[in-house]
C-alpha cells in the first residue's frame, strides 16, 4: 500500500495521582482506534500517550502515602501503562513529564521564553485550587468556588512567573477564525472564543514557590516550573524538540500533530496556552483539537466517594477486553456525554456481540461445514430476480462500508463509523433470513445456489472483519482464524470475491461472544463495588467530599390539595446557552409535549451548556413566569442539592417521553 504521508495523534497525558477510571481511560481506546484505522488506511502513524507527573497534588498524595514523589509516580505509571497494555493500545510512545529529556526541555524552553520578553517576574495573590493547580480572582469564581470543578478554594500569594498572553491574543483569534477545523466539535470553539478569547485574555501564572514537586526553574531556584507549561510541552519533546534550535528529524517529520485528543475539560488549556505557547516558539500550531465528552455514570460523573466509579480491568475480567472497548467507542456520542454502567455493557454484549455478530459467524461457518465439509466456492448457477437482486445489495453493501466508515472517521465520528460496520453485519444476518439456507439445503438441484449463498457470506464477514479490526482487534483477528484467512488491507475492500474458491474454513466454531445472564452480571457488580468500598487503600484520583445521608430543616406541613396545584412533567432540553452577564445561570429551551419552555436556572457551575443538552429532566410547568438578569424564565428545573451546596438535576430513573406527567 502506498504511504498517504505522517500522522501524528496524541492523548492528553495522564495525572499520575490515582489509578483511572473508565472514563479516563475512553480517550485513549478512542484514539487507539483512529491510530489503527489510520495505519490500514496508509498513513504513518505515531501515536503518543503518556504521564503527567508533576505538581503540587502529587506532592501531597505522595506525603500521605509515606514515599517520595518520585516513587509515587512510578509506581502509578506503572498502573497507567498496564492499563493501556492490557486494552491493546498500539501506542509508539509513552512519555513520561519525568523523563530527563523532557525535564531538560521544559527548562530551556522556559529560559528561551524569558529571555525573549515573554515571561516576566511578578507576583500573584489570589484564590487557588489545588486540584486544578489554578489561581482564580474573586470575579473568576462562581459562588465562591473554582469555575472549572466547582470546589473550595483557599487565598494564596507567593512571587511567580508570568507568560505575556495578551501578547498572541488577537493572533490566535485570527487562527481560529481562518481555521474553523482547528478545535472541534464547533460548540467547543464557540465556548472558547465566546468565554476567553474575545473577552480579553490575562497574563498566565506559570511558576510556584509553594512546592518543589516540579522542574525547577535553572535560573532561579526557588521556582519550580507550573505544570501546565510543563505538561502541554510533552506534545513536541516527545518527538524529539530542542529549543536551542538542535530539534531531532523525527520532530521536523512529524510536527505539527495532526490531532491532539483530549478531554473537553480541559480544552482551554490546549486551545489558548498550547497554541500561543507554541506562537511564543516559532513553531506551527496543531492541526486539530478535538474536545472529546465524558463517559458518564448514571448521567453523573463518576467519583469512588460516591461509589459509582467503574474500572476497565474489572470489566475486562468479566466481559473481555473487546467487549469493553466496543461498548466505549459505540456508545460516546460525537458531543454529549455518553453513559456506562454494568447493565448497558451487559445488555450492548447480548445484543450486538452475541447475537448480531457472534451469531452470524458460528451459523456461517456451521453452516459451511454441514452442507460442505467447510469448503466455500463460489458456483455459477442460474438465479432468479430476486435472488439476483439480493446477492447485489449484500454485495454492493459489504464493498461501500469502508467508504461510509471513513468518511465518518474522517469527521471524528468514530461512533457512527463503528455503527457502519455493525450494519453490514446486520445486513448478512438479514441475507440469511432472505436466501434460507436451510431450505436450500433440503433441495439438490440448489446446491450451487446454497454454496454462493455461503461464500457470499464468508466473503462479506471477512471485509467486515477487516474494518472491525481497529476497534476490536483480537475478536477481529479471531474470526480470521475461524475463517481460515488473514484480515486483508483497507485498499483491497473495495473488491468483493477475493476469497479463493474452494477455501476451507475452520472445522469447529468457538464462541465470540456468550450471552450474559443479567443475574450473574448484577452479582459480579455487588462484588466488585462491595470491595472497593471496603478497600482502605484509595488508588483513584477522587476529592469530591460525599455523603450517605443528609438532614435538612423542616418545611409546614402541606395538604394533598397543595400538591396538587402544582404540576410536574418530564421535559427534553433540546439547547441550552449560558446567560450574559451572569456568573450562575443558564438559559435552557425544554421542550415538554409539543411546547417548548424557555427555564432559566442557577446551575451553571454544575453543567456546561453543551452537557445540558438532550437530558430528560423533571420541569415544574405552572410557576409564574419571571425575570432573572433580564431573562425570562417560565417553569423550574427540579435538582437535588447536598450539604455542600452542590447541585444534581433529578432525572427520570427509566426512559420516558417528553411530556410524562409526574405525579
Amino acid at each position: 500500500m502506498e504511504s498517504k504521508g505522517k500522522y501524528y495523534l496524541t492523548t492528553a497525558i495522564a495525572y499520575t495521582s490515582g489509578k483511572p477510571h473508565i472514563g479516563n481511560n475512553y480517550e485513549i481506546v478512542l484514539a487507539d482506534s483512529i491510530a489503527r484505522f489510520r495505519r490500514k488506511e496508509g498513513y504513518e502513524v505515531f501515536f503518543q500517550t503518556g504521564t503527567d507527573e508533576h505538581g503540587q497534588k502529587i506532592e501531597l498524595k505522595a506525603q500521605e502515602a509515606g514515599v517520595d514523589p518520585q516513587t509515587f509516580v512510578d509506581n502509578v505509571a506503572g498502573v497507567i501503562r498496564g492499563m493501556c497494555d492490557m486494552l491493546n493500545i498500539s501506542y509508539d510512545k509513552f512519555i513520561r513529564t519525568t523523563d530527563d529529556y523532557h525535564e531538560k526541555q521544559v527548562q530551556k524552553i522556559f529560559r528561551r521564553l524569558y529571555d525573549q520578553g515573554d515571561i516576566y517576574k511578578g507576583a500573584y495573590e489570589g484564590m487557588y485550587c489545588t486540584p486544578c493547580e489554578s489561581f482564580w480572582t474573586e470575579s473568576q469564581l462562581v459562588e465562591g468556588k473554582c469555575p472549572d470543578c466547582g470546589r473550595e478554594v483557599k487565598p494564596a500569594r507567593e512571587e511567580a512567573y508570568f507568560f505575556r498572553m495578551s501578547k498572541y491574543a488577537d493572533r490566535l483569534i485570527r487562527h481560529i477564525n481562518e481555521h474553523p477545523e482547528f478545535i472541534q466539535p464547533v460548540s467547543r470553539r464557540n465556548e472558547m472564543m465566546n468565554n476567553f478569547l474575545l473577552p480579553g485574555l490575562q497574563d498566565l501564572c506559570v511558576s510556584r514557590t509553594s512546592f518543589k514537586w516540579g522542574v525547577p526553574v535553572d535560573f532561579d531556584d526557588k521556582h519550580v516550573v507550573y505544570v501546565w507549561l510543563d505538561a502541554l510541552t510533552n506534545y513536541i519533546t516527545g518527538v524529539g524538540y530542542d529549543a536551542e534550535g538542535n530539534s531531532a528529524e523525527q520532530y521536523k517529520k512529524l510536527w505539527p500533530a495532526d490531532l491532539h485528543l483530549i478531554g473537553k475539560d480541559i480544552i482551554r488549556f490546549h486551545t489558548i496556552y498550547w497554541p500561543i505557547f507554541l506562537m511564543a516558539l516559532g513553531e506551527p500550531l496543531p492541526r486539530q483539537i478535538f474536545g472529546h465528552p465524558w463517559l458518564m455514570m448514571n448521567g453523573g460523573k463518576m467519583s469512588k466517594s460516591k461509589g459509582n466509579v467503574i474500572y476497565v480491568d474489572d470489566l475486562a475480567d468479566f466481559f473481555g477486553v473487546d467487549a469493553v472497548r466496543y461498548y466505549m467507542i459505540h456508545e460516546m456520542p460525537f458531543e454529549n456525554d455518553g453513559n456506562a454502567t454494568w447493565e448497558l455493557i451487559a445488555e450492548r454484549t447480548n445484543s450486538d456481540l452475541a447475537n448480531t455478530l457472534g451469531n452470524l459467524v458460528n451459523r456461517t461457518i456451521s453452516m459451511s461445514n454441514k452442507y460442505f465439509g467447510g469448503v466455500v466456492s463460489c458456483r455459477e448457477t442460474e438465479l432468479t430476480k430476486q435472488e439476483e437482486a439480493v446477492d447485489r445489495d449484500l454485495r454492493l453493501t459489504a464493498i461501500g462500508t469502508l467508504t461510509k466508515a471513513a468518511a465518518k472517521m474522517e469527521e471524528l465520528r468514530v461512533a457512527d463509523a463503528l455503527t457502519e460496520i455493525f450494519g453490514l453485519f446486520k445486513r448478512c444476518n438479514k441475507y440469511i433470513d432472505e436466501t434460507e439456507p436451510w431450505i436450500l439445503a433440503k433441495n439438490p438441484d440448489r446446491a450451487d445456489r446454497l454454496s454462493m449463498v455461503l461464500y457470499n457470506l464468508v466473503e462479506s464477514i471477512i471485509i467486515g472483519a477487516s474494518l472491525l479490526e481497529p476497534f476490536m482487534p483480537e475478536t477481529a483477528a479471531k474470526i480470521a482464524a475461524q475463517m481460515n484467512t488473514s484480515l486483508r488491507d483497507f485498499d483491497s475492500l473495495g473488491t468483493f470475491g477475493l476469497l479463493p474458491d474452494g477455501h476451507k474454513v475452520t472445522e469447529k466454531p468457538e464462541i465470540l461472544f456468550a450471552r450474559l445472564d443479567m443475574k450473574e452480571v448484577e452479582k459480579k457488580e455487588e462484588e466488585i463495588l462491595a470491595a472497593m468500598t471496603g478497600a482502605a487503600e484509595d488508588l483513584a484520583d477522587e476529592d469530591e467530599i460525599g455523603s450517605e445521608a443528609m438532614d435538612i430543616e423542616a418545611k409546614p406541613e402541606i395538604t394533598y390539595d397543595d400538591f396538587a396545584r402544582l404540576q410536574f412533567q418530564v421535559g427534553e432540553i433540546i439547547s441550552c446557552e449560558a446567560v450574559p452577564k451572569s456568573k450562575k445561570l443558564l438559559c435552557s429551551q425544554v421542550k415538554i409535549g409539543s411546547q417548548v419552555k424557555q427555564i432559566v436556572s442557577g446551575i451553571k457551575a454544575y453543567y456546561s451548556p453543551e452537557e445540558m443538552v438532550g437530558k430528560k429532566v423533571m420541569v415544574l410547568v405552572n410557576l409564574k413566569p419571571a425575570k432573572l438578569a433580564g431573562v425570562l424564565s417560565e417553569g423550574m428545573l427540579l435538582c437535588a442539592e447536598d450539604a455542600q451546596g452542590n447541585l444534581a438535576l433529578l432525572k427520570p430513573e427509566k426512559e420516558m417521553p417528553s411530556g410524562a406527567e409526574i405525579a
